[in-house]
């Protein structure tokens, strides 16, 4: 049976630390499927097919790394999927209290799904996608936080230029 595992997550924008996770988890499962949450009442810096189209181009190289989005309970797009695992990734002891309660939700919500959190490699344990944004409203240099691309879109977004 096919092993496969979501990681799901907002992505605005897609950093390297998000990237790290998805090349760890891709080793652990036959497929992986990075899904893009569709939240409309969420202000974001890209538009949710911007965040989509990024994160394509980021991992067009990984084999068994798909990109797809969903909107509503992640647990029934994982129902849908057929997903056997949710993918968490944890960057600071902060984070550990949010994500238990969404895996023990998550647990009893369909028990068959297990939730694997994975630490961020400690040279991105400090990023997130709001501190990135701000980093960049600033006009302060992200590239060595974010993809290529990303940093470029970053840019065009706030200031009109890459």
């Amino acid at each position: 049976m096919e092993k496969i595992a979501v990681y799901p997550g907002s992505f605005d924008p897609v950093t390297n630390g998000h990237l790290d996770i998805i090349k760890r988890a891709s080793k652990l499962f036959d497929r992986l499927i990075v899904a893009v949450l569709h939240n409309s009442s969420k202000d974001s810096l890209f538009t949710f097919e911007e965040r989509v189209n990024l994160l394509k181009e980021v991992v067009k190289d990984i084999d068994n790394v798909e990109v797809d989005c969903f909107t509503g309970l992640l647990i029934d797009y994982c129902n849908n999927k057929k997903v056997n695992a949710i993918i968490r990734g944890l960057r600071a002891v902060s984070d550990f209290e949010y994500e238990l309660q969404m895996a023990q939700m998550n647990r009893q919500l369909n028990r068959d799904i297990e939730t694997v959190i994975l630490t961020t490699s400690t040279k991105y344990s400090f990023i997130s996608s709001s501190l990135i944004k701000e980093v960049g409203k600033h006009k302060g240099d992200i590239s060595q936080f974010v993809p290529n691309n990303v940093s470029k879109q970053v840019y065009k977004k706030l200031h009109g230029r890459e």
